[in-house]
């Protein structure tokens, strides 16, 4: 065995500190997301910005995109180079996409109105690329213009590399900028932003859900969009009008999916209560700083919203419309979570995999789950992942 007094001084002192970089790197916990936090609210009449938390970093949009591709889509309804009865064919590429997805099949058709329909609710990778195919010829094609199209509506830092928001180093953007979307979408296509408030969308004799919580959740919301890839943390775009005024948020890289809503919630009460108050200043940032770091336990625990909140409708019918889950374990590191929902993903295409943070006492735990099933799916994926020696449970939609 060899001893340390083999090594020269200058030797062993790069050895011992390699490996006490290796000891401290492997200490050093997870952080909460990928992503960065930002945020920015604005009066939707006015553009007056009435809260603003790195609003001009870029990020990754994630299924934000789909808000570009959906604004694209609204012009060539306006000009005519699309109608929502028109049937549009689904090439090998766009069948191709990874989840979220209703699975649609190479040489397969569907009419653009459900293609829209797809990409708000089920946020469907396969339709938004089927319906950017139909508008741009190619994706990256499509891409191109979008970003073009983007720059014309003045969002000046935004650079679109797919429909969709499926993970790209290329493509990043603001959240003054998703703010300055929504708004371009509700000025110039007014006539069809109704459709981000679509409840559900049934496809193939299944029922899709719509993503964004706060349609249910929050009194006056009426849309937009929501989005998660691993890089950004959980997004949403969301758009809200009590007593004639309109407000528009825009979070970036929440935590989990209710820590995010839980925060959209406080930033919209906020601006409601500053909204005609024009000589109030800026909502300041202090209350920002500690969010990218709050689990979905923490912000539960948070006192509730002022406002009056909506009580979701139709609950007798959340046990056959989507709403069930599938959890296969729970992890002290996101990143393991994440690890087991990218190996089982192809096997429940139709599935959204949620990574979600639940506080266990002393620990926060990271919950592996697939989301957006019905009960018979949620089941009998269930019993498939128990054959193949996996831990798995089915959630409902009241647990």
């Amino acid at each position: 065995m060899y001893g340390f007094s083999r090594f020269p001084g200058r030797t062993l002192f790069a050895f011992v500190t390699i490996c006490f970089i290796l000891v401290a790197a492997a200490l050093i916990p997870a952080p909460a997301h990928a992503g960065g936090y930002s945020a920015i609210v604005l009066d939707a009449d006015t553009g007056r910005v009435l809260h603003a938390h790195e609003a001009d970093t870029l990020r990754y949009p994630a299924s934000l995109t789909k808000m570009m591709t959906l604004y694209m889509a609204f012009d060539a309804l306006k000009d005519g180079r699309l109608k929502l009865d028109q049937r549009i064919t689904v090439s090998a590429h766009a069948a191709g996409q990874a989840p979220s997805a209703i699975g649609l099949r190479p040489g397969q058709t569907l009419t653009v109105r459900d293609a829209i329909l797809a990409a708000v609710t089920k946020s469907a990778n396969d339709a938004t690329v089927a319906l950017g195919e139909a508008i741009g010829g190619t994706e990256s094609q499509f891409a191109a213009m979008m970003t073009r199209r983007a720059r014309e509506i003045g969002m000046s830092s935004t650079t679109f590399r797919n429909a969709s928001g499926l993970p790209n180093k290329g493509q990043k953007s603001t959240a003054r900028d998703m703010a300055t979307l929504a708004r371009a979408l509700l000025k110039n296509h007014s006539s069809h932003y109704a459709y981000f408030s679509t409840p559900e969308f049934e496809w193939n004799d299944r029922v899709f859900n719509n993503h964004n919580h706060l349609l249910k959740r929050y009194e006056g919301v009426d849309g937009i969009k929501t989005g998660y890839i691993r890089a950004s943390g959980f997004n949403l775009v969301a758009s809200a009008k009590r007593d004639g005024r309109r407000v528009i948020g825009v979070v970036f890289g929440g935590t989990s999916v209710t820590a995010r809503d839980n925060r959209m919630i406080e930033l919209l009460d906020t601006a409601f209560e500053k909204i005609d108050d024009t000589n109030a200043p800026v909502m300041a940032e202090k209350s920002d700083r500690h969010f990218a770091l709050i689990s979905s336990a923490e912000a539960t625990t948070a006192k509730p919203p002022k406002q009056k909140q909506v009580k979701p409708a139709a609950e007798a019918k959340a046990g056959n419309n989507g709403e069930w889950a599938v959890q296969l374990g729970a992890f002290k590191q996101a990143a393991s979570a994440e690890k087991l929902l990218d190996r089982v993903r192809g096997k429940l295409p139709a599935a959204e995999p949620l990574v979600d943070a639940v506080d266990a006492g002393k620990v926060t735990l990271y919950r592996a789950r697939l989301t957006g099933l019905s009960q018979a799916d949620a089941q009998s994926a269930c019993q498939r992942f128990k054959r193949e020696k996996l831990s798995c449970s089915v959630v409902s939609p009241d647990a």
